[in-house]
Parts: structure tokens; C-alpha cells; sequence
């Protein structure tokens, strides 16, 4: 299902946020932005999510003007928003019992999905009960249990360490591959973003507007930095960091803004 921003704009009272913003997703893309803090693009990420509404402008999801949320547009936050009172299969279920399905096939489907994610043996456990990076990928295995047309990303993995961010990057990299999503990802991490990426779109401090589409559909998708490196180098340049090291060799700990 493709994404279509025509002269999106979006104020707050006085403030704007965002000035004029033009780009179509096609379905199947995966699309990052980044971006300096404040600049608009969860803005704009809840606002294909229905959440938000512009100020000016019009957003479509697959030929359709975009009024509310809908379970073919799936929103997954930093935090994993899991229901502190129930358990993991049940977490991931209910995104199917939502969907009117009943409970037994709901949570026979979300074992399979956790298994996917590598958490079998802990249906039963309690978010509070396992570690940061296993409550992501629960959250990951409730967004993709429902089959969304669309996925939209709003920094998935900011608040995980940066080896486990990096393993559960692989893993969405996967999921992704086999669903076939719409993906649209906001991000503060510059590596993640060309290593998910088809284009990265790189904002400009408030009110957003793009500064630069890098197309990234020719590069494979690697962790290994020296293939990303002079694409790397001009993103960050175009955010106003000197990096001052070798991008070959940088450390796991990647750019983030």
C-alpha cells in the first residue's frame, strides 16, 4: 500500500513545525527519516497513522484519504507499549482478538509469532519479567501478527543497548522481507536508517523540509560501515556533524541525533 504526503504542512498555534512536505512511498518501500530533534518527523509518522492531522495538505494511503487509524497502518513506539497486566502471547494475540478472532486461533497464531522472534518458552512471562530487548521484539511480533499493509516505525529500538539494537535491526529486517510492509521509520540513528532503508530523507531543523533524498536501493544491506561510508558521511555532513573519524572503523555505537 503506498503512501502519498501532498503539501503536507502542520502548525501548532503559532508554532510550525512542518512548512511544505512532498513525497510518495510506494508499497513495499522502505523509507527512513532523520533528522535534528524537534523537526517534524514523528509528527509525521503519526499523521499516516491517523493520529495527527495537517494543517494544510493532503495524506493518502493506497489511493484513500487517510481520516482515522487503521489496522492496515501499524504504529510501533520506542517504549513496546505491552499491557502490563497480561502476558506475552497474550500481548500479541490481542492484536488479533481485536480483529474479531477468537482467542484460541489468536493465541495458537501469537505462539508461532513469538517463536519467529525468538521467545519461545516465554509465552507466559510478564513484560516486567524479561529484558528490554525481549519486550521489542514481543511488540514487533504483535505488529506483524495482524498483517498491516503499512508499518511505521517511531525510533523502535532508541532505548535498547546498542548491541541488542543492532540484533533486533536484523530481525525487523527479516520480518520485513517476508511481509513485504509499506515501511516508514523514524529514526535518530544514522546507521540504522541507511542499513533498513531503500532512501533516507534528511530534515532540516524546524519547520522540516527535506534537505536531501539518498537512495540506497543499490547498496547492500550490511552492518558492516565501510559499505555505507561515503553515504554516511553525507548525511551527517548535511545534519552538521564532523564526524573527524574513519567511517570504516567506527564503533558499534553508531550516529545518532
Amino acid at each position: 500500500m503506498e503512501l502519498h504526503f501532498e503539501h503536507v504542512a502542520k502548525t501548532f498555534g503559532s508554532l510550525e513545525v512542518i512548512s511544505e512536505f512532498e513525497n510518495r512511498i510506494e508499497d513495499g518501500e522502505i523509507v527512513a527519516l532523520v533528522g535534528p530533534s524537534g523537526c517534524g518527523k514523528s509528527t509525521l509518522l503519526h499523521m499516516a497513522a491517523g493520529l495527527e492531522f495537517p494543517s494544510r495538505g493532503t495524506l493518502s494511503a493506497g489511493g484513500e484519504p487517510i481520516t482515522a487509524p487503521s489496522p492496515k497502518r501499524t504504529l510501533v513506539f520506542q517504549e513496546h507499549a505491552l499491557y502490563p497486566w497480561m502476558t506475552l502471547l497474550q500481548n500479541v494475540a490481542l492484536a488479533l482478538e481485536f480483529q474479531g478472532t477468537a482467542r484460541a486461533e489468536a493465541h495458537a497464531e501469537a505462539t508461532k509469532w513469538l517463536e519467529r522472534v525468538q521467545l519461545s518458552g516465554f509465552e507466559q512471562y510478564y513484560p516486567h519479567q524479561v529484558s528490554g530487548g525481549m519486550r521489542q521484539r514481543a511488540a514487533l511480533a504483535r505488529a506483524f501478527i495482524a498483517r498491516p499493509q503499512v508499518l511505521l516505525l517511531d525510533e523502535p529500538f532508541g532505548a535498547l543497548d546498542a548491541l541488542t539494537r543492532m540484533t533486533l535491526q536484523s530481525v525487523l529486517k527479516q520480518l520485513i522481507s517476508e511481509a513485504r510492509p509499506t515501511v516508514l521509520l523514524v529514526t535518530h540513528d544514522v546507521d540504522e536508517a541507511l542499513y533498513l532503508a531503500d532512501r533516507v530523507l534528511v530534515f532540516s531543523q524546524r519547520p522540516a523540509k527535506v534537505l536531501k533524498e539518498v537512495q540506497l536501493g543499490h547498496i547492500p544491506k550490511t552492518h558492516d560501515l565501510a559499505v555505507f561510508a561515503s553515504e554516511r558521511r553525507e548525511v551527517l555532513q548535511l545534519l552538521g556533524i564532523d564526524t573527524g573519524i574513519d567511517t570504516d572503523t567506527a564503533n558499534y555505537e553508531g550516529a545518532n541525533i
